[in-house]
């Protein structure tokens, strides 16, 4: 058996089995519950390892796009295509997400499973998926925030707007720069250059969702800001 194989079985298998661990541990809160905190530890591990391989370990994704995989890119990807396969099967299982977020999950999984095959292109791999993963412990804070209900307080405003500012900047800005390299560099093969595209084309698709959610999110503010000036006008007319 291919050693990528057996490294993707036993990340696939880790992933089930701390998912299995939460059932048992914390089955009160229901499987969508548990399943988000497998996906809230994965996007902080991800961003963690991909973190220290962009800025510590190198090489420069912006410089030096389409060189051979490392072995610790190659230890990255293989937790997370583990781990976009554990999320894939859960979400069509459950039939939780919609089109265009298991359109993401697809596109991860081949996107990894290409690098692995072409043994390079890593560095932008790793540098899409802190991308893509660095917003998602916002994502995740959010639900938990509803689900609990705290999320219409001043932290889940913030959550809000955190989250919308850092995938602005992360997913169009800094990912449109990062594909802009990937185009015009002569290193990477066509084929990763197409997917870069698609994962980028992806990302605006995900941000009209967000220009829509803001929007709505904006009118609650308004809203909210009224009725409190008329509570206060009301006060001050009793004094």
């Amino acid at each position: 058996m291919s050693p990528l194989v057996l490294g993707v079985g036993v990340c696939l298998a880790g992933w089930i089995a701390l998912y299995a661990l939460l059932c048992y541990t914390n089955g009160s809160c229901g499987y969508e519950w548990n399943c988000r905190l497998v996906t809230l530890f994965h996007g902080i591990l991800a961003v963690c390892i991909t973190a220290y391989i962009g800025y510590i370990d190198g090489p420069w994704p912006f410089t030096y796009p389409g060189t051979k995989n490392t072995p610790l890119q190659i230890s990255a990807l293989v937790v997370s295509l583990g781990y976009f396969i554990f999320d894939m099967a859960w979400c069509v299982y459950f039939r939780t997400e919609g089109l265009v977020m298991l359109a993401h999950h697809t596109m991860s999984i081949l996107g990894i499973l290409l690098t692995l095959w072409l043994e390079e292109s890593g560095i932008e791999s790793c540098a899409v998926l802190f991308g893509s993963e660095i917003t998602n412990p916002l994502l995740q804070t959010r639900w938990f925030l509803k689900h609990s209900g705290r999320y219409d307080s001043f932290l889940g405003d913030v959550v809000d707007v955190v989250f919308v500012a850092l995938f602005v900047f992360m997913r169009i800005f800094v990912g449109g720069a990062m594909l802009y390299c990937e185009l015009i560099s002569p290193r990477p093969k066509f084929i990763i250059k197409c997917g870069g595209v698609a994962m980028y084309a992806l990302s605006w698709v995900f941000m009209a969702d967000i220009v829509r959610f803001t929007y709505r999110k904006y009118q609650v503010w308004m809203n909210r800001h009224r009725m409190m000036a008329e509570v206060n006008g009301l006060n001050v007319k009793k004094d």
